[in-house]
């Protein structure tokens, strides 16, 4: 891992991502100019190491990059760390990798060789939107937290009460009486915090629930 830059966490930081050590020291001269902090990393490896004790950033990803590549980085930070905007590193023309990356969950991609300014207006505009997605992270990971304290037959009745399925037919369909079907949806309100039908949808399609799951 190469050196890295010590910063308040208030500071707009950029992880830098890529197996090439004359872009890493590019990258990190250019943006710390521009009023970033960096801190690079030489491998997807390396980063993904060190990934649950960084603060949130943006990270510059390079795709390219030998034994773990960019886009196996950001399939692995989807089940993991929530709190960056991730910028795909492409090769020019290749926009089938781009659109790949932003498939996976990058939010915007650059093609080499960049300008500073583009860089920098790419970054910028990240950085602007990056405490509402960081509020909406944590909101999933939350709704997702409250959901899989339910078990598995209050998941059958939640996922029916997200499709607008009455008790009733609720109950047909699971083979239960109405009365336990209300039961359920009774103690999974209070396991999940909810105070309404209203609330209980919410956390549920928040959650990544839908009626495709039934």
């Amino acid at each position: 891992m190469a050196a890295s830059r010590d910063t308040p966490p208030s500071t707009r930081v950029v992880y830098i991502v890529d197996d090439d050590s004359m872009v890493r020291r590019s990258l990190s001269f250019s943006l710390a100019t521009a009023g970033f902090a960096t801190r690079a990393f030489a491998s997807g490896r390396d980063f993904l190491d060190a990934v649950d004790s960084l603060g949130s950033g943006c990270v510059l990803l390079d795709i390219r990059m030998p034994d773990i590549d960019g886009i196996a980085v950001l399939d692995q930070l989807a089940t993991r760390a929530q709190r960056f905007a991730v910028v795909a590193m492409t090769g020019h023309g290749d926009v089938h990798t781009a659109v790949s990356a932003m498939k996976r969950g990058a939010q915007d991609f650059i093609e080499k060789p960049f300008s500073n300014k583009a860089l920098v207006d790419v970054l910028t505009t990240l950085f602007q939107a990056l405490p509402a997605q960081a509020d909406a992270d944590a909101e999933h990971r939350d709704a997702i937290d409250r959901v899989t304290k339910l078990t598995s037959r209050e998941r059958d009745v939640l996922r029916g009460m997200v499709a607008g399925q009455s008790s009733k037919t609720l109950a047909h369909e699971l083979g239960i009486g109405i009365r336990t079907v209300e039961m359920h949806r009774t103690h999974l309100m209070a396991t999940m915090g909810a105070r309404s039908l209203a609330d209980v949808v919410r956390i549920a399609l928040t959650a990544g629930m839908s009626t495709a799951d039934r």
